[in-house]
């Protein structure tokens, strides 16, 4: 059974000029629909402007449904009030694509991890430390470092605590948005196999957004192909890679780089 299910999503900008709306609309997201089972990775992959951050917006409910609906564990989350979607957002979190924007630069990892971690439950002070620590050793960081600050990290480790904080509350669903798109070459494959184990140690379920196919391909279970708000092509990840059946998916393959 699947645990998100988009159903029918759609969300419309209207055109605007200098004298207002025009009553034109940019389609942005235009009738996807979707579904990810529990404890499976789905790779949404396209090209810039096609619609892929637009609807990880609406799915963490941080950008409204112009129609559809998003269904998580058999709750419409946009059938919920404001309140009751801060309740339900501990089940769902996300991690941004740029570590250097999406850390508090007046925060401590410290500080950062606690409050992620008090969203779920409050913790007694001298068990914060202990909690800080362990979230830290889970993405491969040194738990003596937890009083820095971010800008005393590199651009891998900030995005190993931004890892953490996502975490931190427990959530099942997670929502990566182009998250090494912002790193070195040399640093990629180290949070991508840290996604992946964390996806599979914490039983997480998961949608990987990337424009690159072949990232897509190592992470996910199946995936989506998105062209111009809509979904084009879907699948297993070795069946859209191997045998693609929709032009854009072969463009998006021939313009991947293969070692």
């Amino acid at each position: 059974m699947a645990y998100l299910e988009v159903r029918d999503a759609s969300v419309h900008f209207p055109v605007r000029n200098t004298w207002g709306t025009t009553g034109e609309v940019v389609r942005a997201v235009d009738g996807v629909s979707l579904s990810v089972e529990r404890g499976r990775i789905l790779g949404l992959v396209g090209e810039s402007g096609c619609g892929k951050s637009t609807l990880s917006r609406a799915i963490m409910q941080l950008q409204p449904l112009t129609s559809g609906s998003i269904v998580l564990g058999g709750t419409n989350l946009t059938a919920l009030s404001a309140a009751e979607v801060r309740q339900r957002r501990l089940d769902f979190q996300m991690v941004f694509q740029d570590p250097y924007a999406s850390l508090n630069p007046r925060f401590s990892i410290f500080s950062t991890l606690t409050e992620a971690l008090s969203r779920r439950r409050a913790l007694p002070r001298r068990e914060r430390e202990a909690a800080v620590a362990e979230l830290m050793n889970r993405v491969g960081l040194s738990p003596e470092h937890m009083y820095k600050y971010p800008h005393e990290f590199s651009g891998g480790q900030r995005q190993r605590i931004a890892i953490a904080r996502a975490i931190a509350p427990g959530p099942a669903l997670l929502l990566a948005d182009e998250p090494v798109s912002a790193l070195d070459v040399s640093i990629q494959s180290q949070i991508l196999n840290l996604l992946n184990d964390l996806t599979h140690d914490l039983g997480l379920t998961m949608i990987f957004i990337s424009h690159d196919l072949a990232v897509v391909h190592y992470m996910a279970d199946e995936i989506a192909v998105m062209q111009r708000g809509r979904i084009v092509e879907y699948g297993t990840a070795d069946a859209v890679f191997n045998t693609p059946q929709h032009e854009y998916t072969r463009t998006l393959l021939a313009a991947a780089p293969r070692l």
